[in-house]
C-alpha cells in the first residue's frame, strides 16, 4: 500500500511543518515533495494534510500515519542494515550437510578459515550419508551437501542442483598394526579374500561387494557400522579388516591400526552440491568456495 520513499518524505513534512522545509531537509525540490504527498494520499484514499496559512495540519488519517511512520522507517533501517551485513559477508547462516569422514576432516578446516576471515558467518553442521544427504538438500533442510560417489555410480540430481567437484579420495584397507600385510605400503584386495570384514555405510558396502565380486570372491562381513571410529576400534581388537576412504587416515589410531592403500587404486569422487540459485547468496557461495579450497589441498589423499 505504501511506498517507503513516500513515508520518508511524509515523515520529513510532519517534522518540518511545510513542504518547502521538508524539501530542504531531503534535498528535493518542493514540487517533488508535493507530487510524492499527492501519490501517498492516493494510496491512502484520504487527505493527510490541511493547509492552515503557511503550515500544514495533519488530518485524522495523517495523525494515524504519523504515529506509525517513525516505527516503519526504523524497521526499514534495521532491515537495510541486516541485509547489507549479509550481502557484505558480515553475517549470514549456512546449513552444511556432510558425511562423517568429511565432517571430521575437510569441513572443520574450512570452518576454521571462515571463523578467522568472516566471524559473522554462522554454519550449522548436519551429518548424513548419500543419497539421504542429497534428499535433504532437495527438501530444503540444508543449503550445501557434501556427498561421494564411486566409479560406475552416477549421482541422480535435479536440474536445479549444481555439482562442484572437490577431490578424489583413494580407498585404503585398515588392519591391525600387527597384521602380516601391514608391512607392505599397499595391498591387493584379493590378498585379503579370506579375512573377516567390517563394512560401512550402504553405499560404501555396495561398492565394496562390487569390487570383491570383480575379483571372484564374496567377503565374510562380520560387522557393519557407519561410525568410522567404531570401525577402527573393531579393527584394533583384531575383529576384522575394513576398506575405508583415505580421509580416515587423518584421524587414524596409529598406535593399533594401520592404513594401507589399495592396488590397483580405487577412488571415490567427493563433490559439493548446492541449488544453483543459492550460489547467488554471498554466504553460501563463500562457504562452498572455502570448502573447495581446503579440499583441493587434499587431492590424491
Amino acid at each position: 500500500m505504501f511506498d517507503s520513499r513516500h513515508i520518508r518524505t511524509f515523515h520529513a513534512v510532519v517534522n518540518a511543518g511545510t513542504y518547502s522545509g521538508a524539501a530542504a531537509v531531503l534535498g528535493y525540490t518542493q514540487p517533488a515533495v508535493t507530487q510524492q504527498m499527492k501519490a501517498l494520499e492516493r494510496s491512502v484514499g484520504s487527505p493527510l494534510f490541511i493547509r492552515v496559512g503557511r503550515r500544514m495540519r495533519l488530518t485524522e488519517a495523517g495523525e494515524t500515519l504519523a504515529r506509525h511512520a517513525e516505527a516503519i522507517l526504523g524497521s526499514l533501517s534495521v532491515a537495510e542494515e541486516q541485509v547489507t551485513a549479509i550481502t557484505r559477508l558480515r553475517s549470514g547462516r549456512v546449513r552444511v550437510c556432510a558425511f562423517p569422514s568429511a565432517n571430521a576432516t575437510v569441513v572443520p578446516e574450512a570452518l576454521a578459515r571462515l571463523a578467522a576471515d568472516h566471524p559473522g558467518i554462522r554454519v550449522q553442521l548436519l551429518e548424513d550419508e548419500p543419497p539421504d544427504s542429497l534428499e535433504r538438500l532437495a527438501r530444503g533442510e540444508c543449503d550445501v551437501t557434501l556427498a561421494f560417489t564411486y566409479p560406475g555410480l552416477r549421482e541422480s540430481v535435479p536440474d536445479e542442483v549444481e555439482e562442484i567437484p572437490l577431490l578424489e579420495d583413494q580407498l585404503t584397507v585398515l588392519m591391525p598394526i600387527g597384521h602380516p600385510l601391514a608391512r607392505r605400503r599397499a595391498v591387493r584386495l584379493a590378498d585379503l579374500a579370506e579375512e573377516r570384514w567390517i563394512a560401512g555405510c550402504p553405499r560404501c558396502r555396495t561398492n565394496f561387494l562390487h569390487e570383491c565380486a570383480e575379483l571372484g570372491f564374496a567377503p565374510d562381513i562380520a560387522f557393519t557400522t557407519d561410525d568410522g571410529l567404531v570401525v577402527q576400534s573393531l579393527v584394533a581388537e583384531g575383529l576384522g579388516v575394513a576398506m575405508m576412504p583415505g580421509l580416515v587416515l587423518s584421524f587414524l589410531r596409529l598406535d593399533r591400526v594401520a592404513g594401507r592403500a589399495l592396488e590397483p587404486a580405487v577412488r571415490r569422487r567427493i563433490s559439493a552440491y548446492v541449488l544453483r540459485e543459492h550460489l547467488r547468496v554471498p554466504a553460501t557461495a563463500l562457504v562452498v568456495d572455502t570448502i573447495k579450497a581446503v579440499a583441493q589441498r587434499r587431492v590424491g589423499c
